[in-house]
């Protein structure tokens, strides 16, 4: 009889003591079947799980390993500050610093506060933005994932989506019909929202480049309408760029795109792959929160010196290192490395890219909202994931996630998940 490998163990002991055995659903490779590995360690683009195999990553924390894993700055800044202290409840000067970088480097924020993790920052925003206009009801889009908040669990992405069921139970159903949904980048249907809705939509809350249902991009001017509409109708538009904040540019997608939301939530990049979140915007609306005003929010654990002190030692080094254009060479690289594989393969699947996030589809038709990212092919998906990772590389166990690209991606790296993602393919 053959013994069980250490991470079969481990699964087994975590299905007794943890629900489903994982600590987030989406770990569970219950989109892709079979059993999760556990890791032992991670270092640069490189993870070894617990039975000594090395994978090359491309889920990198799902988005916070921006220079790779374990990068020297980062662990230097984090021994630096826990010789000082890991946590206070007391304001320390790492927060004033955090905040002076974010309102410095995003468009829209004049002022922040930090919290422990993005969907405190989405959470949080919600309120806020509900406190401010005095309406209740808030807009969202079908496919986009804003964290297990109660009235963002309605026609979710991210592991909600790949569990089969886009909605929770435990959402009250009279707190559920406060959220009206849109499909994404239908600017029609968003028109007729507005229209139906006059001056009763609290905020409008978005993943400006969608990346919890896959990955797919807003068309032309559709953020231009949002914002217009927004605007005409004293909403509040909320940009969560929890995932693209610091990724796509210094100033998060907002600098590329030119559209300067109301609130930003931010998390992921900003605490180095400590658990963190912060959000912020226009001053009179941030003014709202206690203990300046009548919108309660509070974390004991909010502005973590470890947190803070990692964040910012990673996007110092982002700065110093032109980090966002060699990204973005990086990512050119890649994509053109996947587009051969797929043209070696025969396979017309739609790969979708900005800047260091990606996305295969298992579909030739354009994936551009939640309902065509629905027609990719999820058993090939399936089957491709499983020949990759056998041949060590490590891709989101769910079509409906980004992949995420970093710094310590190199040519050989590529050059080999190139290699492998032809054979996968292939053998499709």
């Amino acid at each position: 009889m053959d013994t069980p490998s250490r991470s079969s163990a481990l699964f087994a002991e975590a299905c007794r003591l943890i629900p489903g055995g994982v600590n987030s659903p989406v770990r569970a490779f219950r989109g892709v079947g079979g059993e999760p590995f556990f890791v032992d360690r991670a270092r640069g683009a490189h993870i070894w799980d617990v039975d000594g195999k090395q994978y090359v990553d491309f889920v990198g924390t799902w988005g916070p390993a921006i220079l790779g894993h374990a990068p020297q700055v980062v662990r230097d800044a984090i021994a630096r500050t826990a010789e000082r202290g890991v946590s206070f409840g007391i304001p320390n000067p790492l927060e004033v610093e955090m905040a002076r970088t974010i309102v410095d480097w995003v468009p829209s924020v004049q002022k922040v506060r930090m919290v422990s993790s993005g969907t405190e920052a989405t959470m949080s925003s919600i309120r806020l933005a509900r406190g401010f206009t005095g309406r209740d009801k808030i807009v969202k889009f079908e496919g986009c994932y804003h964290g297990h908040v109660d009235s963002l669990l309605v026609k979710a992405g991210s592991g909600a989506l790949t569990h089969g069921s886009p909605d929770s139970a435990g959402v009250p159903a009279a707190l559920a019909a406060l959220t009206l949904t849109v499909p994404f980048n239908d600017m029609d249907a968003l028109r007729a929202v507005f229209a139906a809705h006059p001056r009763e939509i609290a905020a409008v809350i978005v993943e400006p480049v969608p990346a919890n249902a896959g990955l797919y991009l807003p068309r032309p001017g559709f953020h231009e309408l949002l914002r217009a509409l927004c605007t005409e109708n004293g909403t509040v538009l909320i940009f969560d760029e929890v995932m693209t904040g610091f990724r796509l540019a210094k100033g998060g997608y907002q600098e590329v795109c030119g559209i300067t939301p109301d609130l930003t939530a931010l998390g992921k990049v900003i605490g180095g792959g400590l658990p963190v979140g912060a959000f912020g915007g226009r001053a009179d609306i941030m003014s709202w929160l206690s203990p300046e005003g009548p919108v309660y929010q509070a974390g004991t654990l909010s502005g973590n010196p470890l947190a803070l002190a990692a964040g910012l030692a990673q996007l110092r080094e982002m700065e110093r290192l032109d980090g966002w254009r060699q990204l973005e060479e990086i990512g050119a690289a890649f994509e053109a490395g996947v587009r051969r594989a797929l043209k070696a393969s025969g396979k017309d699947y739609n790969f979708r890219r900005i800047g260091s996030m990606f996305c295969l589809y298992f579909t030739s038709a354009e994936v551009h909202d939640l309902a065509s990212a629905q027609s990719s092919d999820k058993a090939s998906f399936a089957r491709f994931f499983h020949a990759c990772r056998e041949r060590g590389v490590y891709f989101a166990p769910s079509q409906f996630e980004a992949g995420f690209l970093s710094l310590a991606h190199t040519e050989v790296d590529l050059g080999e998940v190139e290699k492998i993602t032809s054979e996968a393919l292939l053998g499709l």
